[in-house]
């Protein structure tokens, strides 16, 4: 196997050679060998180790034996603790996940920290198989039926060829120890029920599984090119404006592919959504009609779709007193200057009668009711009537900001200032507002 995985290694992993390895060992038998073959090919590799303290004397029995491995193959080990089953209660997450999310946390800062180019899991051609039926069981696209990626950013995984079976023989081969985790011996998890009863009869029925399936993954990962293509090729005329904010995509462009369901599928997945009927009934919705995930929403507006992160629910304001020169605000630096004489204003900056102000001034979103008088005009204005006026989507508006003096509006920042406070020749105190987006 040494030789096997050497030349895999240098086909198709060249970089493995000439970077500083971290291997994520948990004193497996897929890990300690990955170990011993990294070592083997003398890869400049260091081991991390995670007691996760979910069975007591076991865990810490798995950790000295880490330990001895490392000292025994002069090479460096860390060890961290985690406080698991307390994580896992505060986040509201199983005892897995949030083994999962606390291992590769601390792997990602370790490798930040201490400069290591690529964490290496010992993930194998069974646990590849594994994945890809339990997806198949939850309901999946595409994407979950491609199996685990032989690298994924800075994590790879050199052993994805090799089956739980040519690691064993190996290991036995060389007389190499591991340890044995308790827990892989339940049916407890889902996992565990696959390797241990529906798995060896799929063997049974045909001794060649493992080849077949890595041939499927290759034909469904070809396929997954060309939907990739074509994705990005609708998203490239779908979308029509990117910013801090939002992404705004053109409905007629989903109107004109065969399946839009699958193409909306495939462009909002990763944002949390799962109601996909709702989701393609918002292209003919009403205006302003919204579909939620978690994280996310996609807004009906007019002949767009706008997706944005889901507002905070956190109503923020700021103060502003008669001293203040500047403040800075989620929008950019608002300054304020006393100024001799008005000058032409310009889209971000106002220029007001500072006698009129009543300090402290709010800084706020607007809210339900809000009107104003705009300047150049006679008489006042609902401000959501302005708003539609100016064609503002939802986003739009949740994003716009008034500075008030004593609940009354003096400037729809950066849109229109209010006529109660514009300089007149009465006025004897000129005060210069500017909105500073750099």
């Amino acid at each position: 196997m040494l030789h096997s995985f050497n030349s895999h290694i240098n086909k198709n992993l060249p970089f493995l050679n000439e970077t500083k390895l971290l291997i994520a060992i948990s004193g497996g038998l897929d890990s300690v060998v990955l170990t011993h073959l990294c070592h083997q090919l003398k890869l400049n590799v260091a081991l991390a180790h995670c007691n996760f303290n979910l069975r007591g004397i076991e865990s810490d029995a798995d950790e000295t034996f880490v330990v001895n491995l490392a000292e025994q193959l002069n090479l460096e080990v860390f060890i961290q603790h985690f406080n698991t089953e307390a994580y896992a209660k505060q986040q509201k997450l199983s005892t897995q996940m949030a083994a999962r999310e606390l291992r590769y946390d601390w792997f990602y800062n370790l490798a930040e920290d201490l400069k290591f180019d690529y964490i290496l899991t010992a993930h194998h051609a069974d646990d590849n198989l594994e994945t890809f039926i339990i997806n198949l069981t939850r309901g999946t696209g595409l994407s979950g039926l491609t199996g685990i990626p032989e690298i994924n950013d800075t994590i790879v995984r050199p052993l994805l060829p090799f089956s739980r079976e040519d690691l064993e023989k190996y290991a036995k081969a060389n007389n190499y120890e591991w340890r044995e985790d308790s827990s892989n011996a339940s049916d407890k998890y889902l996992r565990n029920k696959l390797r241990h009863h529906v798995i060896p009869v799929l063997k049974e029925v045909n001794p060649e599984l493992l080849t077949n399936f890595k041939q499927t993954l290759e034909n469904l990962n070809d396929t997954a090119d060309i939907v990739d293509e074509s994705l990005n090729a609708v998203a490239k005329r779908a979308i029509d404006t990117i910013n801090e904010q939002q992404i705004t995509f053109k409905i007629s462009e989903f109107k004109k592919v065969n399946n839009t369901k699958a193409y909306m599928y495939e462009m909002f997945k990763d944002y949390g959504f799962t109601e996909w009927s709702d989701i393609v009934h918002l292209l003919d919705a009403q205006s302003g009609k919204q579909v939620h995930s978690k994280t996310h929403r996609l807004i009906k507006d007019r002949m767009h779709l706008i997706l944005t992160e889901l507002p905070s629910e956190n109503e923020q304001s700021f103060l502003i007193h008669d001293d203040d020169l500047s403040l800075q605000t989620p929008m950019g630096m608002l300054l304020f200057n006393d100024v001799d004489a008005a000058t032409k204003t310009i889209d971000m900056s106002i220029f007001v009668d500072k006698d009129m102000l009543k300090f402290p001034l709010v800084l706020r979103h607007w809210q339900e009711g809000d009107t104003f008088y705009p300047l150049g005009m006679t008489g006042k204005k609902k401000l959501s009537k302005y708003f539609k006026d100016e064609k503002l989507s939802l986003v739009d508006k949740e994003n716009t900001w008034l500075l008030c003096s004593d609940n009354a509006i003096v400037w729809v920042v950066g849109m229109r200032a209010d006529n109660r406070f514009k300089v007149t020749d009465q006025t004897r105190r000129i005060l210069k507002i500017t909105m500073d987006l750099d």
